[in-house]
C-alpha cells in the first residue's frame, strides 16, 4: 500500500461497506483505535480517511459519543454529497454485440441502487495490443484514484499477451482492495482458476444444444470453426459439442476445430470443400456471418449444401441472408447476478471464489435447415 494512499484505501473500504448495508442506518463505526489496529497503519491516517467520508455526508462524528452512519436520505444534504461508483472494464465491447446490452443492464441496475457506473466504453477499438492493454490499464488507475467500490471486468482475447495483460490489472485492483467480479470468462486459461468470481452462461450446455439439435436433424459430421486466441469460454462449447457427438454414438472428425479467418476464402475451402463435412458450429454469431458470407462466395448453399449455427442471438442474427440458428445468452440475468455477486462481494470479501452460471436457450431458424422440407413442399 503506497503511504500516500493509505487513508483512501480505508475510506474506500468504510465506503463500500456502508453502501453495501454492512451498518445498519445509525450504526456506530468502529473506533478510531479499533481502525488503527484493523487497517495496520497510524491514528492520524485514519482521522484523514474519517474527514473524507464526513466531507461526503456518509458519516457523522458526534462528540462524546462516537462516528455513525448517517441514513441515506441524510446523505444529499451534505456540502459534498457521495454516489458510489462502480468501474466497468470491457476492452471487448466494439467486438461482441452481448455486452453493449450487458452494460446497459448494468447501468440501469446502478441507478435503481443508487451507484454511478463509470464505463470504459470509450477505449479504442483497435485491435492493437499494447493500445487497448495501455488503455485498460490506464482506466484501471482511474478507478483506483477515484476510489470505485467495486468494478466489473471483462477480459482480454484475441491477443497474445492477454494473460498478462488481465493479471496485471486484477492485481492492481487486488491490492487496492477493490472487489471485482468478472463477467463471462476467467482470466486465464482452462483448468486454471483465478481467485474471483465470474458470471456467465453454461457454454458447455450451449455447445451441446447446438450439436444435439444438428445431430437429430440428420448431420453427422460436424466442424468447429474459431478465431486464433479464442477465449476460455469457447474451450468450454467445444468440449459441449464433443459431448453431444459421443452420447448420440458418433465419432469426432479429425480435426474437430479449425482456426482461422473466416473472410478467408483458402482457410473456408479447406473444411467446405471436405464433402463428409455436414455442419459447422462457429465461436459466435459474427464469425458464422462472416463464413455465410465467404461460402457464398465460393458458390456453397446454407442450408442446402451445409449446415451453419452460430452463439449468442446477437440482433443480426435473424437478419442474414440466411436467418442464424444459434444458442441465446440471458444478458438481462447476466447483468442481474453479477451486480448481485458484486455486492455480496464488496459486504463479504472472505466468500470463496465462486463461478455462477446461467441457462442458454436454443433459437432455431433457417441455417440448421429445419425448415428445409417445409420449403422444399411449399
Amino acid at each position: 500500500m503506497e503511504p500516500l494512499l493509505k487513508h483512501r484505501t480505508i475510506s474506500r473500504q468504510l465506503t463500500t461497506e456502508i453502501v453495501a448495508g454492512k451498518y445498519s442506518k445509525n450504526a456506530r463505526l468502529p473506533s478510531e483505535a479499533q481502525l488503527v489496529k484493523r487497517f495496520g497503519v497510524s491514528r492520524p491516517t485514519v482521522g484523514r480517511a474519517m474527514r473524507e467520508l464526513q466531507e461526503q455526508g456518509l458519516i457523522e462524528r458526534r462528540a462524546g459519543s462516537g462516528t455513525y452512519v448517517r441514513p441515506e436520505k441524510d446523505r444529499g444534504n451534505s456540502a459534498h454529497p457521495v454516489i458510489p461508483q462502480i468501474g466497468l472494464i470491457m476492452p471487448n465491447l466494439f467486438h461482441t454485440e452481448i455486452f453493449e446490452p450487458i452494460c446497459g443492464e448494468l447501468a440501469s441496475l446502478a441507478r435503481v441502487h443508487d451507484y454511478g457506473l463509470w464505463w470504459g466504453a470509450n477505449m479504442s477499438s483497435t485491435a492493437e495490443t499494447q493500445v487497448m492493454a495501455a488503455e485498460a490499464e490506464a482506466l484501471c488507475e482511474q478507478f483506483i484514484e477515484r476510489g470505485v467500490v467495486g468494478v466489473f471486468f471483462v477480459s482480454f482475447e484475441h491477443q497474445t499477451d492477454r494473460e498478462a495483460a488481465n493479471l496485471r490489472i486484477t492485481e492492481r485492483l487486488k491490492k487496492a482492495g477493490i472487489p471485482l467480479v468478472l463477467i463471462d470468462r476467467d482470466i486465464g486459461v482452462f483448468p486454471n482458476r483465478s481467485e474471483f468470481d465470474i458470471v456467465g452462461v453454461d457454454n458447455v450446455a450451449g455447445g451441446y444444444l447446438l450439436a444435439d439439435h444438428l445431430i437429430k436433424l440428420g448431420n453427422r459430421r460436424m466442424i468447429f470453426v474459431k478465431r486464433p486466441l479464442t477465449a476460455p469460454t469457447v474451450d468450454f462449447r467445444i468440449i459441449g459439442a464433443q459431448k453431444a457427438m459421443l452420447d448420440n454414438g458418433l465419432q469426432t472428425p479429425q480435426p474437430f476445430v479449425y482456426t482461422g479467418d473466416p473472410t478467408d476464402i483458402k482457410f473456408v475451402n479447406s473444411f467446405a470443400k471436405n464433402q463428409k463435412v455436414d455442419a459447422i458450429l462457429c465461436t459466435n454469431d459474427h464469425l458464422a456471418a462472416e463464413i455465410l458470407q465467404t461460402l457464398t462466395r465460393i458458390g456453397i448453399r446454407v442450408p442446402n449444401d451445409i449446415r451453419l449455427a452460430g452463439f449468442d442471438n446477437v440482433r443480426f442474427a435473424s437478419l442474414l441472408s440466411t436467418p442464424l440458428t444459434t444458442v441465446e445468452q440471458p444478458v438481462r440475468d447476466i447483468a442481474i447476478t453479477a451486480f448481485s455477486a458484486l455486492r455480496e462481494r464488496m459486504t463479504d470479501s472472505t466468500l470463496p471464489p465462486r463461478t455462477l452460471v446461467l441457462t442458454p436457450r436454443l433459437i432455431v431458424r433457417e441455417s440448421c435447415g429445419a425448415y428445409l422440407h417445409q420449403a422444399r413442399g411449399s
